[in-house]
């Protein structure tokens, strides 16, 4: 929120505190004298101000571990979901970079306080999705926070889910089938 907008909202509710009085001058009627008024909205007013500051200082990095990563062949990509209703649907923030056998690190910033999952993928041959066999089994390496896994599929929101603040790190292990 800019300063001009900060600044609007303060005379809108200085108006609706106060009132004229026969002088002309504004008299609050809420808070007994124009000097308390002037005191709390001065308050309000400089809060305001640190409110933005504040809610960014909420937010974190979040530094992805991902181990077992089999060989220097293509990509590996890593998807965070903000909410269960996008898991696996619509990627938050993603990161991607070429393979590197063994270990592997992406951060993630800016992350504000709530549940997330991540999922990540070995893309072997650079097509942007987890090629599976004939039976739908993957051929090219996954995993999910928390090192979940799912049934015939990739596993529940729910199984995958962490919260931020209170990791601020995750490791993940590629699985190869």
């Amino acid at each position: 929120m800019g300063i001009r907008s900060q600044k609007i909202r303060l005379i809108a509710l200085l108006r609706q505190f106060s009132r004229p009085d026969f002088s002309g001058n504004l008299y609050c009627t809420n808070f007994g004298s124009t000097m308390n008024a002037m005191k709390y909205f001065l308050i309000v007013y400089l809060l305001s101000g640190f409110i933005p500051e504040i809610a960014h200082a909420q937010n974190q990095s979040l530094t992805i571990v991902i181990k077992n990563v089999k060989n220097d062949v293509g990509n590996v990509a890593a998807a965070l979901y903000h909410s269960e209703d996008e898991f696996m649907k619509k990627t938050w923030q993603s990161r991607s970079a070429p393979s590197q056998p063994g270990e592997m690190h992406f951060v993630f910033e800016n992350v504000p306080a709530g549940d997330y999952a991540i999922s990540v993928m070995h893309d072997a041959n650079k097509n942007g999705e987890v090629d599976k066999n004939f039976m739908g089994i993957p051929k090219e390496g996954f995993g999910f926070s928390n090192d979940a896994l799912g049934k015939f599929g990739p596993p529940a929101f729910k199984d995958a889910k962490f919260v931020i603040p209170d990791k601020n790190e995750l490791v993940i292990t590629l699985k190869y089938y």
